[in-house]
């Protein structure tokens, strides 16, 4: 009988190379499908604490993870809360992209997600004349309408909300109506707030707040960069953030 050559016996079956390139294939097709904006940032987190937990050496079966951990997840306070205030968000935040995507397509609404909650920002020399807390209502009466409806939305229903004011770094003119950039950024702050309040948005639902020329979103030594940061951030505040 003809004697096995050392290491025959370790060679792997011709329908394995088949099998393999057949999930290989699959794992492209589920990655071409994947959309990273229905992940929610409560699903990360989910994620996470369950690497962190368990680690994968911990986890039986290779990668999946155990009932009784699993179990012990879904009871933790940064579980399944947090998916839940994660896919409310996430859904909030593309109603935002689709009221305002013409302003977006103009760069006079800006829609972001940090850890304050939603930002809606609005540009400041769109709403208002410079060194002015007058609203230019003419030229901005219907998104301030939108954004109104949005606000008093169903899915929005119990948030709360904080208006808050920036500024450029130029000095105010001291002949103006205002004494620094930190009275004029609350008053701007204030002129959004009464405006929304007064087409019908619960106005106790509302923080208002000035912050000058302190958290700029770009460099003040472009005309470019200080117009970024005269701006008016409405921001639907995160739980965590009340």
């Amino acid at each position: 009988m003809a004697r096995k050559k050392k290491g025959e016996d370790l060679k792997p079956p011709d329908w394995l190379t088949t099998y393999s390139d057949m999930i290989t294939l699959c794992l492209c097709f589920f990655v071409i499908m994947f959309n990273p904006d229905d992940v929610t940032q409560g699903q990360l987190d989910a994620i996470s604490e369950s690497m962190r937990q368990g680690g994968i050496g911990a986890m039986p079966g290779g990668f999946t993870i155990s009932a009784g951990r699993a179990a012990d997840l879904g009871n933790t306070v940064n579980s399944l809360p947090s998916m839940e205030r994660g896919r409310v968000m996430g859904t909030a935040m593309r109603r935002a992209v689709s009221v305002f995507s013409p302003e977006i397509r103009s760069n006079k609404i800006k829609i972001t997600h940090d850890e304050r909650g939603l930002v809606i920002t609005l540009a400041g020399d769109a709403l208002f004349n410079p060194a002015s807390a007058r609203l230019n209502i003419e030229a901005t009466r219907d998104m301030l309408l939108r954004l109104a409806t949005y606000l008093s939305s169903d899915e929005l229903q119990g948030r709360k909300y904080r208006i808050e004011g920036h500024t450029d770094a130029v000095d105010i003119d001291p002949a103006g109506p205002w004494e620094d950039n930190w009275e004029l950024s609350v008053q701007r702050s204030r002129a959004v707030l009464r405006y929304l309040s007064a087409i019908g948005v619960d106005e106790r639902r509302f923080q208002i707040s000035g912050f000058a020329d302190t958290m700029p979103a770009a460099s003040n030594d472009t005309e470019e960069g200080r117009a970024l940061n005269r701006r008016v951030d409405v921001v639907i505040i995160d739980d965590g953030h009340l």
